[in-house]
């Protein structure tokens, strides 16, 4: 595979300006948009065509490439993310779109040439003296719709295990967070030819045009409603689809764990990019009777953790407007149905600046919106339960979360939560952090979608595992011809034997 590098040691420290226009979205453009995906597509899968299989050295050059362009131009990066945000604090930038990618792709690097290897498998008696190997292969264009709570990390890991698998890449970043995605698109295009990695912009209609290449692999992350409509649009073409949605993930605080240190991990978990986090916790189940001595602690971990939430440069803004008024409806349906409402500070002090502290439901009902939706925000419900075997049926009556919170101390207690609910992944005595393990699967179940990626099943499920059988002869025949017609006695025997072992 034979790469581009248009200047890549200069242009990706180049200062450049940084403001954005806003990506097309008229019909015309659209259309533009469209015959420019087709060409595309064409290209990466003649180049693929062309060299089916790349060497460790290539797809190591790519990562480390991709590494670069992401060290050299953080503060970038940073810069747009607050720009798209409104506010976000440049900690969180660095800390989970810059190094949390850059350790994720240094992790491939150091593992690629094992992932690449064959791999062995027994085979049956009656046909040796063969082998049988597993041998990953690249699958061709991969195709990547990344969202807008992380533009960076969630479109770049993607796309650096489809490199590492050997695969071409096309992304469709997303257009809420025009300057990152701007930034994104300029770097990639400086640095890499089209015909190995390509970024493309536009509104909904361009990633409408986009689900319906004939991808050898499509990676989607976002809502499950938008999933739906991908993997129906994927389905049209026999695409195997990764879907990473989201839902509700619950936190499950046992009776046995003190509640002001699950306050304090649940409030700092909540409000880590302003609640935009696909894995963040959407509800708490705390016993009975407990309810508001929770919400008191996490008010109080609140504080500590944002000693104001109005105009605090470390606290996230939501993403827009109509985000803020989606998350802010949930309050506003919380109090006319007269529902205990606990808030860290006056929601109306950062309207402005679309900065909403941390606001407690207590005991909302089932059909109450909030309970309903992922919430995607700082509005955290707090639910009782009766005993173990009530918790459990709550979380298992709804749809599998992404992940699961369990908060509880002894393994017999924690092995007991852990076999009995279901969830894409689950983290113990913590909340969020296994996400960032780079040797761990991320993925979900059901309605929080399927397929994983990070670590090897990630690099697994940007390949096609071949399974290929080397058979060997001696005396210029295999095993398998003494079983060939005219049939015999030697046959009968054969048979017999066959039976027995």
């Amino acid at each position: 595979m034979t790469t581009t590098n248009k200047d890549s040691t200069n242009s990706a420290t180049r200062p450049r300006n940084s403001a954005v226009k806003p990506p097309r979205s008229d019909h015309a453009q659209t259309a533009t948009y469209s015959e420019e995906l087709d060409k595309i597509f064409a290209r990466q899968r003649t180049a693929f065509d062309r060299n089916p299989a790349p060497s460790l050295r290539e797809r190591g050059a790519n990562l480390l490439k991709l590494q670069s362009l992401i060290e050299r131009n953080r503060l970038l990066f940073v810069e747009a993310a607050n720009k798209d945000f409104g506010t976000r604090a440049a900690v969180e930038t660095e800390m989970s779109e810059i190094v949390g990618t850059i350790s994720i792709i240094r992790y491939m690097r150091s593992n690629l040439r094992s992932w690449m290897a064959p791999r062995r498998r027994s085979v049956s008696i009656w046909f040796k003296p063969a082998k049988n190997r597993v041998e990953p292969s690249p699958l061709g264009v991969v195709g990547i719709v990344s969202p807008w709570n992380y533009p960076l990390h969630l479109a770049l890991i993607p796309a650096a295990t489809a490199l590492a698998a050997g695969n071409r890449v096309m992304l469709k970043v997303s257009e809420f967070t025009p300057h990152t995605s701007a930034v994104l698109k300029r770097l990639i295009e400086e640095n890499f030819s089209p015909d190995v990695f390509s970024v493309t912009d536009g509104a909904g209609e361009v990633a409408s045009k986009f689900t319906t290449l004939p991808f050898d692999h499509l990676l989607f992350t976002g809502s499950t409603q938008v999933g739906k409509i991908v993997a129906k649009a994927a389905a049209e073409n026999l695409t195997p689809v990764t879907l990473e949605l989201g839902g509700k993930s619950p936190v499950i605080v046992d009776e046995n764990y003190p509640i002001e240190r699950a306050a304090a991990n649940v409030a700092w978990a909540k409000l880590l990019n302003g609640g935009q986090v696909c894995v963040s916790p959407d509800y708490v189940l705390v016993p009975r009777g407990r309810e508001k001595e929770f919400a008191i602690a996490a008010r109080g971990a609140a504080h500590k953790l944002y000693p104001k939430f109005a105009g605090n440069p470390d606290y996230t803004a939501i993403l827009n407007e109509r985000h803020y008024d989606r998350v802010n409806a949930y309050i506003t349906e919380a109090k006319a149905l007269d529902l205990e409402v606990i808030t860290v500070e006056d929601p109306e002090l950062g309207r402005e600046r679309r900065q909403l502290p941390l606001t407690m439901v207590i005991n909302p009902p089932a059909d109450s919106s909030v309970m309903k939706d992922e919430i995607f925000g700082p509005v955290l419900p707090i639910i009782g339960y009766d005993g173990d075997h009530a918790a459990v049926n709550f979380v298992n009556s709804r749809p599998t979360p992404l992940a699961l919170y369990v908060l509880s101390n002894g393994k017999h207690r924690q092995r007991q939560w852990l076999t009995r609910v279901a969830s894409g992944s689950a983290v113990v005595n913590d909340l969020m952090v296994g996400y960032l393990q780079n040797d761990l699967p991320f993925g979900g179940r059901g309605g929080s979608g399927y397929g994983a990626y990070h670590g090897r099943e990630g690099f697994d499920a940007m390949s096609h595992l071949r399974p290929v059988m080397y058979q060997r002869a001696i005396f210029g025949r295999t095993g398998v011809q003494m079983l060939y017609p005219p049939y015999g006695k030697i046959v009968d025997v054969l048979l017999k034997l066959m039976r027995r072992i």
